[in-house]
């Protein structure tokens, strides 16, 4: 019996599995995560700081510390996704994770000096979960456009013969071996042949570049589900320091780890009665892990004893990345050893870069004495700027233009107050982030927040809960003829953190 074992090989050629656009948005987002506080009051902190999670905005925010201080968080991540295609709305499907999504420290040390103009220096270690991936949808439809559409659109004017298994080869030494010396638009059509989805019209003439589908149908029933998990965590080394009595100033470096992973499953049936084809299902997963670095600058003045303004810049983010990419295809007609064909079967592509634009905000604050505060920051990013590297490669270049087309400048706001009553802490916000998308693929976002905290004195614990939501389409496939869904994203974060004076 042929044994399964696990190849790895670098397709020359991406071909339609080319990184994208929407591999570039994915890592672009930037979630109100982090502390409680910071969360309740949806990420208005720029001009405030003395929050750890505050570095996120300005890296001034930890010179507003008066005393060292340790952070520790815990936050529970619900997704609630709808989807509907056309008249079709599937049910909500919704996904629980939790984690400790930040922890971290402040060191204030203060110079005894008090004739002196600099009044302090802090130094800050952070570890931020800015991205958790955890999601889980459920999406069941009937469309005109089966799979069979699919891997036509990759098999229409590719030549049968070097598709076709040559003597003693295996069919999965064949399906890498096509990915890496031909690319991926030959491997797909090289899976709907042996899958059993699609037929050349001269199957015996290797010039043969016309194909047929085997299924016959008006339209098809299609399930589809997509299961991603993963992080985008973020190490902060923080400096700042106070001047004289107005002025903070600070700077961070960040250092990013990535492990992203999705797997899209797609069954297909109800084809007509005579269809040679009576089901269909093909999966495939997809694996990115790397790293990434930025740096961020900022400052905070003190105008008067209520009024505080901020600025910071948030350098470019590069993302060191790799992905491996496994399929799996079955249907009524698939080759006997189409099995073999499965997620330990493994394309592993080259390391790529993804650089994400900077970001500039601005914020304001108004302080009420000991009562509390309202805040506001104003964030611009221009994602037309973001770049897949390296710009010589073709496709690369060609998603370049696409991008530069597609996206446009991104505003966001955040507005957080806070009011305190003796030893308790009342705190709401309001977020709002507008679409990256000049078509508005992807909607507007918007979310409100709210959270309760108790001064212990020598420590603090605070509550929140942060809700936010976001239209988009979503092909099922990366082809056009593939079912677009409207989906609904709703995320609802319950946070919970522990803060230690010393």
């Amino acid at each position: 019996m042929k044994k399964n074992i696990i190849f790895m090989m670098a397709l020359a050629c991406f071909g339609a599995k080319a990184q994208n656009i929407d591999d570039v948005l994915r890592y672009s987002k930037d979630n109100t995560q982090g502390t409680a506080r910071f969360q309740a009051m949806s990420g208005a902190f720029g001009a405030l700081g003395g929050d750890l999670s505050s570095l996120n905005i300005n890296p001034a925010g930890s010179a507003v510390f008066n005393n060292s201080q340790f952070t520790l968080t815990g936050t529970n991540y619900n997704v609630k996704n709808e989807s509907n295609y056309g008249a079709f709305v599937s049910p909500f499907t919704t996904d629980n994770t939790f984690d400790i999504n930040q922890i971290g420290g402040v060191f204030v040390f203060k110079n005894n000096n008090q004739n002196a103009d600099w009044k302090k220096i802090s130094l800050g270690l952070n570890f931020d979960r800015v991205q958790n991936f955890s999601n889980y949808k459920s999406s069941n439809f009937r469309t005109e456009n089966g799979l069979d559409t699919y891997f036509l659109s990759f098999a229409q004017g590719t030549p049968l013969g070097p598709l076709l298994l040559q003597n003693g080869e295996y069919i999965e030494e064949a399906y890498l071996d096509i990915g890496s010396s031909l690319g991926f638009i030959e491997q797909q059509a090289f899976l709907g042949l042996f899958g059993g989805v699609i037929d050349a019209d001269d199957p015996n003439d290797d010039n043969n570049t016309s194909y047929s589908s085997l299924a016959n149908y008006t339209t098809v029933s299609q399930n589809y589900r997509k299961i991603t998990t993963g992080y985008n965590d973020k190490y902060t080394l923080n400096v700042a320091s106070q001047y004289q009595d107005n002025l903070y100033i600070g700077a961070s470096l960040n250092v990013h780890s990535i492990y992203y992973e999705e797997l899209k499953e797609i069954t297909e049936d109800s084809y007509l009665a005579d269809s040679q084809v009576q089901f269909t299902t093909f999966d495939n997963l997809l694996k990115t892990q790397g790293n990434a670095f930025s740096f961020s600058l900022g400052a905070i003045a003190k105008v008067n004893n209520s009024l505080r303004i901020g600025g910071s810049y948030q350098s470019p983010t590069w993302y060191r990345l790799e992905d491996d990419f496994s399929q799996r295809i079955n249907s009524t007609l698939a080759d006997v050893d189409i099995n073999f064909i499965n997620f330990n079967v493994i394309n592993l592509y080259p390391r790529y870069t993804i650089k994400t634009p900077g970001k500039l905000t601005g914020s304001m604050a108004l302080v009420f004495g000991t009562e509390g505060l309202i805040s506001l920051d104003y964030s611009y990013q221009d994602m037309s700027q973001a770049e897949l590297k390296p710009v010589s490669d073709a496709n690369f270049a060609a998603e370049n233009e696409y991008m530069r087309a597609q996206l446009g400048a991104v505003s966001a706001i955040r507005l957080g107050g806070e009011y305190r009553i003796k030893q308790i802490s009342l705190r709401g916000g309001y977020r709002y982030e507008q679409s990256p998308y000049l078509n508005n693929t992807i909607g507007d976002l918007n979310g409100v927040s709210g959270g309760i905290g108790y001064n212990f004195g020598p420590s603090k614990l605070d509550l929140a809960v942060n809700g936010y939501s976001q239209n988009y389409r979503e092909n099922v496939l990366s082809t056009d003829p593939t079912p677009a869904l409207n989906n609904t994203r709703r995320n609802t974060n319950v946070t919970i953190s522990y803060t230690l004076n010393f």
